[in-house]
């Protein structure tokens, strides 16, 4: 792969280009954000309008996209691109494609990622990796091939964004802290290898290549498991990114997108442009549903054949675009499951709950065993609570299990300290929980609300995706912890719920 050139200055001409950034930020935004946003979009356009619609644009095969009449849903296609600055399209694939759907008339946002690894009809060159598209014929074949393979009837923009850009994007954002489940490493490099990859486990604050580095990672990761923590970590910005900061940044960030994107002639319109992002700024605010992906892997052990690759069936895709087209607001609720229903029957018999009725095996000595040294010498500044249970399936992870131990630092750049627990319930599905103790009592994680549910003297916050519990998070006085599902949410919310109740100390 080429290396990268400094990238070329955004002239006037461009910025219609760079305006597409715009809508990814509304979509960060809430509703009110989103018109201030908006008003600076329109005095952007008028400032530049002049010979915009001169834009040259990129070959584009007739109908690949549709243009939008006035209101109506627009599908958005974003492809991430391994293209560096001097590199040709052949030379690059597509890392990332996301389908993003934006009517306001439905519950909430619709958000579906195409595993890069699909084996697919390619237009006009067979069958092959949905991935290569790009490589064969641009953005178009993407579009033409991504549509095909879904049914979709109407895809109305495409636009790709090469690395340079993610990694300034969240520069500029002022980096994302989001909750690493695992260690992630790969030093196999060279022709045919991956990336130099090394992302300690943890809750921390990621920038630029750190950032990309965790997303793209596929080293031992399937596509649902890359598919997963790009989301998790889209959420993250998404509930990190600050209003005065979208305002004070917009054109900085809108430059970032101008010279770091490709699109279609669409977008090279100042009409449709601004359509575009006036459905973006009606859909902010409501909540963002990622519709899964279905598919089943297969390997191909031939000589020159396509390796490991994803399959779906005619009707798995059918309905995968039925979900995408009318997306729905998954309803959010207290669980109570029924071991913790029947614990308070059972204090009042004098009997307690216990970790079998959680589904839970007893694994205090081997916690004990581990965090004991830890702690004997100080290796963080508060209590080390560790779980008695963990799941039938699980075991510590590592060989020996090493908790991690670290600083970690905020906003302010105030250190605390903090360690993480990791646990593999399947590695094969990169399904891997944690349990996360800081001493920062107010880590962005833990800021968007949370149910309220009392067991055994604490109160603990529930935080959902969906009805499944992703965190479930409780604080004394001198630090706050929690315990985190898997990427793909792999524990049931009773086990969520009794490893919480299950954290204890050494010699408790």
């Amino acid at each position: 792969m080429s290396p990268e050139l400094p990238p070329p200055r955004l002239a006037g001409r461009l910025v219609l280009k760079a305006l597409l950034g715009g809508l990814l930020i509304l979509c960060l935004t809430s509703a009110a954000v989103a018109s201030a946003v908006l008003l600076k979009v329109d005095g952007i356009v008028k400032d530049h309008d002049n010979g915009l619609g001169q834009t040259p644009a990129a070959p584009f095969k007739a109908g690949v996209v549709t243009k939008a009449k006035p209101g109506e849903p627009q599908t958005l296609l974003v492809v991430g691109t391994d293209r560096r600055y001097g590199a040709g399209r052949g030379e690059a694939n597509s890392d990332t494609m996301m389908l993003v759907r934006l009517d306001p008339k439905q519950e909430a946002t619709a958000v579906l990622n195409v595993p890069r690894d699909l084996v697919v009809e390619i237009p006009g060159h067979g069958r092959g990796k949905i991935n290569s598209a790009y490589a064969l014929g641009g953005l178009s074949l993407v579009t033409e091939t991504v549509k095909a393979t879904l049914g979709l009837e109407k895809v109305h923009h495409a636009m790709a964004v090469d690395f340079k850009g993610f990694r300034s994007v969240v520069n500029s954002l002022n980096c994302i802290y989001t909750d690493v489940d695992r260690d992630y490493f790969n030093d196999r490099t060279g022709p045919g290898g991956y990336a130099a990859i090394d992302v300690d486990e943890g809750y921390q604050r990621l920038c630029g290549q750190r950032a990309l580095d965790y997303v793209r990672y596929r080293h031992t990761d399937s596509d649902f498991v890359r598919a997963a923590r790009q989301q998790t970590f889209l959420r993250d910005a998404k509930d990190q990114v600050g209003t005065g900061a979208l305002i004070d940044r917009f054109e900085e960030l809108i430059d970032i997108f101008g010279r770091s994107t490709q699109t279609d002639p669409g977008l090279h319109d100042t009409g449709q442009v601004l359509r575009l992002l006036k459905q973006g700024a009606l859909s902010a605010g409501k909540p963002v549903r990622q519709v899964k992906f279905p598919g089943d892997f297969a390997l191909d052990e031939r000589d020159g054949g396509l390796g490991s690759y994803v399959t779906a069936s005619p009707y798995a895709l059918e309905q995968t675009r039925e979900r995408f087209l009318a997306a729905t607001r998954e309803k959010q609720r207290l669980v109570r499951p029924q071991a913790v229903k029947d614990g308070a029957g059972r204090a009042r018999r004098g009997a307690r709950t216990t970790l079998a009725d959680f589904g839970l095996l007893d694994a205090k000595r081997q916690g004990e065993d581990l965090i004991a040294p830890l702690e004997a010498k100080d290796a963080v500044d508060f209590p080390m609570y560790f779980p008695q249970g963990i799941t039938k399936r699980a075991r510590w992870t590592g060989s020996p299990p090493e908790p991690r131990t670290y600083r970690l630092r905020d906003r302010g750049e105030k250190e605390h300290d903090a360690y993480r627990l990791v646990f593999t319930q399947d590695e094969l599905n990169g399904d891997f929980y944690g349990v996360q103790g800081t001493t920062w009592a107010s880590p962005p994680i833990l800021a968007q609300g949370g149910e309220r549910l009392r067991m055994r003297g604490r109160d603990y916050r529930l935080f959902y995706d969906g009805r499944k519990l992703r965190i479930v998070a409780w604080r004394t006085k001198s630090a706050t912890y929690w315990v985190s599902n898997s990427l793909g949410l792999a524990l049931t919310n009773t086990e969520m719920l009794g490893i919480a109740r299950s954290l204890t100390r050494v010699g408790a």
